[in-house]
Order: C-alpha cells, then structure tokens, then sequence
C-alpha cells in the first residue's frame, strides 16, 4: 500500500543541497526547492529515508518527513496554498 508524505529539508553545504535535490527528485514531485510530495510504498520510503541520510550530514542538515496519508487525493486537497499555484502532477512517476 502507498502512503502520500511531504518531505522538506534544511541542508547546510550547497554540494549536499543539489545531491539531496537529486535524491529527492527520483522519489517525488518538487513542489518548492526543498519540499517535495511524495507518494511511496513501505520500500520505497525505506529507501529514500536510507538515500537522503548517505547525503546529508546528520549533525548538521535536516529533514522532515510528514506522512499525509493513504489516500492521494485526500492528501493533496488538504495542501493550501498562497501564491502561485503548486505545479501540475506529473502522471507516471517513476520511483528509483
């Protein structure tokens, strides 16, 4: 079963920034610099959690991860936004 979570990230060094960026954007859509909606199996999160830790340094950066739920539309109706639009989702992401 996926679960729907918002990841957001503080990184401290601009090198660990752009490979967590990286990370991040094979796991979810970026909805700001480093706040990412992501839609995950047990696994997959696993994985990311695992990805994001080798490139951070855990002393010093920061990462949050908010599980929204199971229900992805649900989750994305509870997001309220000011400003600009969130970007369109994207069909077919694919999940590395």
């Amino acid at each position: 079963m996926r679960r729907c979570y918002l990841v957001c990230y503080d990184i401290r060094d601009a090198k660990r920034l752009r490979r967590v960026h990286k990370v991040m954007k094979g796991f979810g859509e970026p909805w700001q610099y480093s706040v990412f909606f992501c839609v995950l199996r047990d696994i997959d999160r696993v994985r990311m959690e695992n990805s994001l830790r080798d490139k951070m340094n855990t002393k010093e950066d920061l990462a949050l991860l908010v599980d929204l739920g199971a229900d992805e539309e649900e989750a994305r109706e509870t997001v309220r936004v000011l400003g600009p639009a969130l970007p369109a989702m994207e069909k077919g992401t694919l999940v590395v």
